[in-house]
């Protein structure tokens, strides 16, 4: 089994729905998890709604510590917007680090519809890098951690 973690700093969005709609794409072998270094404790429900409407299980998801996990993970993608003046929590141990920074929906203040949009941008966005990293040879990655390295940054400058 290859663990991959989607980590940020509340673990209420992003990184909910990356390990949700990466659950739900992933073939056989392939898990995903999420963690905050600093959680919420809850899940936005904006985040829940959006994947229900989306057709992806929602049930189990919970904000929680990257010191919480129930296993070590292979893999840890960032998605906080460093960009934004973000801080992106740094993950200790040996593993592969990737970035795929998107913008915090749960920040943008405004209308509904405002907040729903900025909400289905980092849907978009999470959902096309996923789609993008699952349809690389990874059973041949797993054995070249260098360039499967390489294919984390390059997927991470992908926009949808």
């Amino acid at each position: 089994m290859m663990n991959v973690l989607f980590l940020c700093t509340g673990n209420s969005c992003r990184s909910i729905l990356a390990e949700a709609t990466f659950n739900h794409l992933a073939p056989a072998g392939w898990q995903a998890l999420s963690a905050g270094s600093r959680p919420t404790g809850q899940v936005h429900p904006r985040a829940l709604a959006l994947l229900a409407r989306a057709g992806i299980a929602t049930s189990g998801y919970h904000s929680k510590s990257w010191e919480d996990l129930p296993v070590t993970p292979d893999i840890v993608i960032t998605v906080c917007a460093s960009a934004a003046g973000e801080t992106c929590p740094a993950y200790l141990g040996p593993v592969l680090r990737g970035h795929w920074g998107v913008e915090d929906p749960a920040h943008v203040q405004g209308s509904d519809a405002e907040i729903d949009a900025a909400f289905d941008s980092a849907y978009r966005i999470l959902r096309a890098r996923i789609e993008a990293f699952l349809a690389l040879p990874l059973a041949a990655l797993r054995q070249n951690p260098a360039q499967l390295k390489s294919e984390l940054e390059r997927i991470g400058a992908l926009c949808a």
